[in-house]
């Protein structure tokens, strides 16, 4: 599937795009310079009689990714978010890849749900809608369950959506590949790694019962967070093709006006989705990972409402460590410690000058240090931090690639709701509370308090541990001090006394 055949598919992207009017707008949207655009069009153009037409309806850059299909239409709702990078007029055109793609049909929506359920829709539903949202994976529909009187949410796969999408990663497969090969210094980005990345990131958002647990699990662990809402899934009316969970009602978070009108603080909600986020990433290493506009609502109190949890991240704990410590570095203009942090984590090679490092670092903050959204230059900054990883080697860390891009969106979102917004500022009284309560004194105590709890749980096997290292030291051949390291029986009786001041902090924590 990841053969040469895949050419054509890569040559048809290029050509619609030329076909479409797309090449041009995108090209000057992302600041490509004379000569990239003149080389991008000298290479789309020879082909434009193979591009796909799309709707002529639709402005150029979303009739040629809604025309390419549901993995171009993820990219595209990624920088619908991002008016700083691709400018205000195509952000606007893009946010119609948020929900408002073409539905298919109600009554074959009808038949998967039957066919998932074992039941007809009427013997489920008293009420069941036309498609009130759509988008590249799946579209809505508002219901009402026939034995409560209870209003849902029902969501539907689109019908031949994976063999959609296996078709479209198999082409950025072979194009990730052919630039390990042509490309060699493009390698340190590790192209093969990140759309494996993304293939597993779009296999969990096309099974909805892996959806329905991570609403579950998202919900538990957010339900203490004073205005955000989760609304809760039905697993008894829900599989691997649809999902029926509570229905939520709200202002579309893309629609300035009608918050206004609603009379929301939009300053409050920027700031409220950014320190949402951060608080979900840092306190739970579970997070949303596609909080555009179009799956968040603002409900009639205020509240946040999360919707679509096809796309969730997980960080590690240590991770979670080593990224609120970069922030606050930064939040604090420590770039000596950024700078250590990264050494430290081994994302910047050992044989790096790490000074040379702190100050590149330096001119990454300084610019931006206390400025308010509407002065920053979001492409401009993302192109130099691009320039930076080059030049000290820095590979890319398929790990943080979604907590990345989140951060990326959900600071865009923040952004269309607060231009005035200032990052910085918004994200210290979290970063700080997670700091004081996982990398201090109390932190300390708490990791040896669960490394106690581990080395306990070896305290029967002591015995038999000991005895073992004790016969090996005597098969051991003489002469034993002129071998290297520690010796075997010096080495069991450290173990012993560990894991007895293991046994012993872990009664005491």
């Amino acid at each position: 599937m990841r053969g040469p055949h895949n050419i054509w598919r890569l040559i048809r992207t290029g050509a619609t795009f030329e076909r479409t009017g797309a090449m041009a707008i995108a090209l000057e949207g992302f600041g490509a310079g004379p000569g990239q655009r003149f080389a991008a069009r000298m290479l789309g153009w020879p082909f434009k009689w193979l591009g796909l037409r799309g709707d002529p309806a639709l402005p150029p850059v979303t009739r040629a990714l809604t025309a390419l299909g549901p993995a171009y239409i993820k990219f595209g709702q990624t920088l619908s978010t991002r008016p700083d990078i691709v400018g205000p007029e195509m952000a606007e055109q893009l946010k119609y890849l948020q929900d408002q793609l073409p539905p298919f049909p109600i009554a074959q929506a009808k038949a998967m749900i039957e066919a998932e359920l074992g039941l007809t829709v009427d013997q489920v539903f008293s009420e069941f809608s036309e498609p009130v949202a759509a988008a590249s994976i799946a579209q809505v529909h508002r219901a009402r369950l026939r034995d409560s009187d209870k209003q849902v949410a029902v969501k539907v796969l689109r019908p031949g959506i994976e063999k959609a999408f296996r078709k479209d990663i198999d082409a950025f497969y072979f194009a990730a590949r052919t630039i390990e090969i042509l490309a060699p210094f493009a390698r340190r980005l590790r192209p093969m790694d990140v759309i494996t990345h993304f293939e597993g990131v779009v296999n969990g958002e096309l099974d909805l019962r892996l959806e329905s647990a991570a609403a579950s699990e998202f919900a538990v662990n957010t339900k203490a967070d004073a205005g955000f809402q989760v609304p809760q899934p039905i697993w008894r009316l829900s599989g691997r093709q649809i999902m029926t969970l509570d229905w939520a009602e709200g202002v579309n978070m893309s629609d300035n006006a009608a918050i206004d009108a609603a009379g929301h603080d939009r300053k409050a909600l920027g700031a409220r989705v950014l320190q949402l986020f951060l608080s979900h990433a840092l306190r739970d290493g579970l997070f949303h990972g596609d909080m555009h506009q179009g799956n968040l609502k603002v409900a009639a109190n205020g509240d946040i409402i999360a919707f679509d949890f096809g796309i969730m991240g997980r960080i590690d704990e240590y991770t979670r460590r080593v990224y609120a410590e970069i922030l606050m570095g930064f939040i604090q203009r420590d770039y000596r410690r950024v700078a250590e942090v990264h050494f430290e984590a081994g994302y910047v090679p050992p044989d790096r000058d790490i000074d040379a490092f702190a100050s590149a670092l330096r001119a990454v903050g300084e610019p931006i240090f206390g400025m308010e959204a509407n002065h920053i230059s979001m492409a401009k900054l993302l192109s130099y931090l691009f320039d930076v990883t080059e030049r000290f080697g820095m590979e890319t860390r398929t790990e943080l690639i979604l907590l990345q891009r989140t951060m990326v969106v959900v600071e865009g979102v923040a952004r269309s709701l607060d231009p005035n917004i200032n990052i910085w500022q918004v994200a210290q009284p979290v970063v700080q509370s997670y700091i004081s309560q996982n990398l201090g004194p109390l932190a300390l105590l708490r990791d040896l308090g669960r490394t106690a709890r581990v080395l306990a749980r070896f305290g029967p096997k002591l015995p038999r541990m000991m005895e073992d290292l004790l016969i090996r030291q005597a098969e051991l051949p003489a002469p034993l001090p002129q071998r290297r390291g520690v010796p075997l029986v010096w080495a069991g009786l450290g173990a012993v006394v560990v894991l007895a001041a293991g046994l012993w902090l872990g009664r005491l924590l």
